[in-house]
């Protein structure tokens, strides 16, 4: 994923008048809060769902190839979820069209994604760079494309006029504003933005269905159970059952963690940052160590398809070759499996409702023989508590969600600093729910998400500034 982890600052005047307004908002609504809340205790049903329990698929849509392309515009095209997209552009050309592209700061990798894919609209996060990046592409095949800058040259690219769809490939809530952008101008989302559904759910979901878009979620999990559904009758979805790889401590007990936290916790760092199975960022393989993970998709399973918390299951499979899984309503379950790869999510989103026929040499087919023995047991929710907070946000629904997964973030970024210690993204997190409490909003408005995404990033700042979280410090 790109380097845009945080709230970019143009989307609030400052960060106390957005608290200023956030908390007079609070006050304002705290009395219909109180009374929503006593009519649905865990907000389930609130705000819809993009697909509710099953997936229609449409069966007058042109096959692709043949002059027939999907057309995307791609956010964060040097992170991993970009490059992968554009390698498979690249596989695909009779297929898939680049028409914008939105990135950080990697101007070296930018120039040549332009040059190879030739995207009408370029937005990078710096206007002081536009011109390195034009020198840059002196003497390139073909005009240059428009070049824009900052939160609103995201915007412009997920909303090109040209583009069918958008891949959202940026992290955390600077995602949000390109992403209402794209919905309110009709184009499909390939989603692989976790904080558009976990922070912003409340306001995104009604919004795809209002504009009748298309949520196509990027990760394996959510892909598998996508592909399960597509078919069951209405109201035919009993539960969902997310599977894990357990991440880097699946084999190692609680009561160890705990000694190396005291006796070694430069081994839990560089533990938590080594994914057994997947190939991954550094902050994606410590939630999978976390199992936070798992406890935001089990949000994400709950807004894109409308399933109860108590009707999502965990389950650890170590081998990581059944993605996901539902049960219907007469027992039967359905598995989507695979080789680990993100690539295969990542193209059904772009070609959705259609299969693209993918080279054997490149895209490995599954070998049963090969693939061995599937195994699986229940999640340790003493040595993954996030699970257990996880489910505790989504049922509190809100804005609790996006407190969730903000302060998750930061507590991690400082993991990854040595500023904290593991067992303090745990606690980080906690206390910020538990602060939150009492500002709780139902419905927020796109500020007021992101107003709280930057109290939660704050607060967990300000627990280890006031030596609240000291896991380190007792070493």
């Amino acid at each position: 994923m790109a380097a845009v982890s945080m709230c970019h600052p143009a989307l609030l005047s400052s960060r106390s008048a957005s608290a200023a307004n956030l908390r007079g908002r609070v006050v304002a609504r705290r009395g219909a809060v109180a009374k929503a809340a006593r009519a649905d205790s865990n907000n389930e049903s609130r705000y819809g769902a993009c697909w509710p329990g099953r997936a229609e698929v449409p069966n007058d849509v042109p096959l692709l190839g043949n002059g027939n392309v999907k057309r995307i515009s791609l956010l964060g095209s040097t992170g991993s979820i970009g490059t992968q997209t554009l390698d498979i552009a690249e596989e695909h050309p009779d297929k898939f069209e680049i028409v914008a592209l939105s990135a950080g700061k990697n101007l070296a990798v930018l120039q040549e994604q332009i040059r190879k894919f030739k995207p009408k609209m370029v937005s990078i996060s710096d206007g002081a760079q536009i011109q390195e990046l034009k020198d840059m592409l002196k003497g390139m095949d073909g005009p240059l494309p428009e070049i824009l800058y900052g939160a609103q040259g995201m915007i412009e690219v997920a909303r090109h006029k040209d583009a069918d769809s958008t891949v959202t490939g940026i992290v955390g809530c600077a995602g949000l504003p390109p992403t209402v952008a794209a919905i309110e101008a009709g184009k499909n989302i390939c989603l692989a933005n976790k904080e558009t559904l976990i922070a912003g759910g409340p306001a995104i979901v009604p919004l795809a269905v209002k504009h009748g878009v298309k949520i196509l979620p990027a990760d394996s999990e959510h892909s598998a159970i996508f592909q399960c559904i597509q078919g069951l009758p209405e109201g035919a979805l009993r539960r969902i059952i997310l599977t894990a790889s357990g991440g880097a401590f699946r084999d190692i007990d609680l009561a160890t963690m705990k000694e190396y936290s005291r006796s070694d916790p430069a081994f839990l760092q560089k533990k938590a940052t080594t994914h057994p199975n997947w190939d991954m960022g550094a902050k994606i393989t410590c939630d999978s160590a976390t199992l936070m993970n798992k406890a935001l998709e089990v949000i994400e399973a709950h807004y894109l398809y409308g399933t109860s918390y108590d009707n999502i299951d965990v389950v650890i499979h170590p081998q990581s070759i059944i993605h996901s899984m539902v049960e219907t309503n007469d027992s039967s379950v359905l598995a989507q499996l695979g080789w680990p790869d993100m690539r295969l999510p990542i193209l059904y989103t772009l070609s959705w409702p259609q299969r693209v026929q993918c080279s054997e040499v490149t895209w490995p087919r599954l070998d049963f023989i090969k693939m061995g023995d599937l195994t699986f047991r229940a999640p340790d929710v003493e040595k993954y508590p996030s699970l257990t907070m996880g489910y505790a946000a989504g049922r509190a629904g809100g804005t609790m969600t996006g407190v969730f997964s903000a302060a998750n973030e930061q507590a991690v970024a400082m993991f990854l600093d040595k500023k904290i210690g593991y067992f303090d993204i745990y606690k980080s997190i906690e206390l910020a729910m538990e602060a939150h409490k009492n500002e709780l909003i139902l419905d927020p408005s796109l500020d007021e998400i992101v107003a709280t995404d930057l109290w939660a990033r704050d607060h967990v700042l300000s627990l280890v500034n006031a030596g609240k979280l000291t896991e380190l410090i007792s070493v």
